[in-house]
Order: C-alpha cells, then sequence, then structure tokens
C-alpha cells in the first residue's frame, strides 16, 4: 500500500509539472502569437505550426518505433484533431488577431471551468464541491491579474474577437476531455501526434479561405527574423512540446485537477513580458498570482 501511495504522488507530481509547464509556454505564446499575426494570418498559422509539430513528434515516434495508429482509433483521434487543433487554434488566433493578447489570455482562462463539466458529462468524473470552489478562486485571481492594464494601449476588445477566443476556451475544455479518454489506450506522444497530423489535414484546406488579412501571403525570405523565429516557436515549442506536456498531464491527473495549471497561462505571461518587454509587475498582478495559487493548491488537496 505504501509503494501505491507513492507511485500516486510521484504521478501526481509529474503530471503536475507537465501541465503547468505547458501552460507557463502558452503564457508567453500570446505575445509571441501577436506579433507573429502581423506577417502571417491566422489559419495559415494554425497549419504552419501544426505542420511543423507532426513533422517533429513524427520522427520521435518513427525513432521508438511507435508510429503506427490502430484503424479503431481512427474517428477518435480525427475527431481530436478537428476540434483541438482546427476549431480551437483557429479562433484563438482569430480572435487574438482581432482583440488582443492580453483579452486572449484572459477569456481563454475559462477553459478549466468547462473542463469540470465535459469530464463530468462524458469521463463521468466527479468533481467535488472543493474542487468547484477551487476553479472559481483561481478564476477570480485570473481577473484580479487579467484587470491590470498599465503598460497597455489598446483598450477596446472587439466583440467578434472576444467571442472568437470564448469558443476556443470551449472547445480546447472538449479536446482535452476527449483526448483524456483516448489516451486510456495509447500513449501520450502517440496521441499527440496523430492529433496533430489530423489537425494539419482539417486546416490546410481553410488557408486559402482567410478572411482576416486580405493581404498576399508574404514569402518566408521576406519575413522578419523575429517573425521566423516567432513561428519555429510556436510550431516546435508551444505546439509539439507544450501540446505533449498538456497530454501527459490529462493522462496522469484528473481531468478537473489537471485543468485548473491552466491558470498559469495569464501570470506567466505577465512575468515574461516583465522580463522580455520591460512591463511593469504591479502589485494587482502579484496579488492574483497568489489567489490563483491558493485556487491550485486547494484543487489538489481536494
Amino acid at each position: 500500500m505504501a509503494a501505491i501511495a507513492v507511485a500516486g504522488r510521484r504521478s501526481m507530481l509529474i503530471g503536475s509539472l507537465c501541465a503547468f509547464s505547458a501552460a507557463a509556454i502558452w503564457g508567453g505564446m500570446y505575445v509571441v502569437s501577436k506579433y507573429v499575426l502581423a506577417y502571417v494570418p491566422p489559419l495559415t498559422l494554425v497549419a504552419i505550426r501544426l505542420v511543423i509539430a507532426t513533422l517533429v513528434l513524427g520522427l520521435v515516434l518513427q525513432i521508438r518505433g511507435e508510429l503506427q495508429l490502430p484503424r479503431g482509433e481512427v474517428t477518435r483521434i480525427a475527431l481530436c484533431g478537428l476540434i483541438g487543433y482546427t476549431i480551437s487554434l483557429g479562433t484563438q488566433f482569430a480572435g487574438t488577431h482581432l482583440s488582443s493578447a492580453h483579452a486572449g489570455a484572459l477569456i481563454t482562462s475559462a477553459t478549466p471551468a468547462f473542463v469540470a463539466l465535459f469530464a463530468g458529462w462524458l469521463l463521468k468524473e466527479h468533481v467535488s464541491a472543493l474542487r468547484w470552489l477551487a476553479i472559481v478562486i483561481a478564476t477570480l485571481g485570473v481577473a484580479i491579474v487579467s484587470s491590470d492594464t498599465s503598460g497597455t494601449s489598446n483598450g477596446a476588445l472587439p466583440l467578434i474577437g472576444n467571442a472568437l477566443l470564448g469558443a476556443a476556451a470551449i472547445s480546447w475544455a472538449f479536446y482535452s476531455v476527449l483526448v483524456k479518454a483516448a489516451m486510456a489506450r495509447y500513449s501520450a506522444l502517440l496521441v499527440t501526434a496523430w492529433v496533430s497530423a489530423f489537425g494539419v489535414l482539417f486546416t490546410a484546406p481553410l488557408v486559402p479561405l482567410e478572411v482576416f488579412d486580405q493581404s498576399p501571403l508574404p514569402a518566408l525570405p521576406s519575413l522578419p527574423a523575429l517573425a521566423v523565429l516567432g513561428v519555429l516557436y510556436i510550431g516546435i515549442v508551444s505546439t509539439a512540446g507544450a501540446f505533449y506536456l498538456w497530454n501527459k498531464g490529462f493522462e496522469l491527473l484528473d481531468a478537473s485537477l489537471a485543468s485548473l495549471f491552466f491558470f498559469a497561462q495569464p501570470v506567466t505571461g505577465s512575468v515574461l513580458g516583465w522580463l522580455l518587454l520591460g512591463e511593469q509587475i504591479t502589485e494587482r498582478v502579484i496579488v492574483g498570482a497568489v489567489v490563483i495559487g491558493a485556487g491550485v493548491v486547494m484543487a489538489s488537496r481536494g
């Protein structure tokens, strides 16, 4: 029994680190994507990041000899790719493009509440009253952090952009629960790689239909060096790496608990803004970070 308890604590620790790391990476991605989207339209950027992620993860699977996906799982994995990558990432980038990076971090942080709802419905996962309270507390912390507008010049949040960001939060929550069910049979690495591949399949045909940027697509050599680095960061780190870590966290933890680490996203974005852009860390950001941390700790104990 002691060995089982130790193994359980170890799995919780690893799962928590994976989910937190993924959210932390995505916290910086909003700043990067806001810059890159000035040169590359949203759906095109989604397709590029998924192609890069598929190549990276596919290479790792090929080296490990685990590339083949069982035919019986094609429909489930394809659905994950459509909902999680094509729909969620597409609406996330489009919403960020029309609104702001600040709004993107705030609105998509509603994801954990929707994960708890979908987990109870699809996975029959019990979400205790304490964990619901923790979600409310952590959400309050996000609101505190995100309400700090010091150093920002765009106070207007376009309605369409915000609606798209809300759709991104709901669809990502649905994807997270679906992918957890898929990982009951297969590894997080295999599932992530094939979901990325199906994401490319569903997203690529939509690229010619871009409606958010009417100008011709720039050739890669004409992009600024920082934009090229941003695309590589989004594809390799924020997609291949972070998606695997997020899925691994959901493999090891209850969905409602793993999703709470999503709240690290706005805090990390604020810290990176301070380190890289010289933005000010205010008392409001610090208080919000502490409140978020309290919510996550409460959920873990629950």
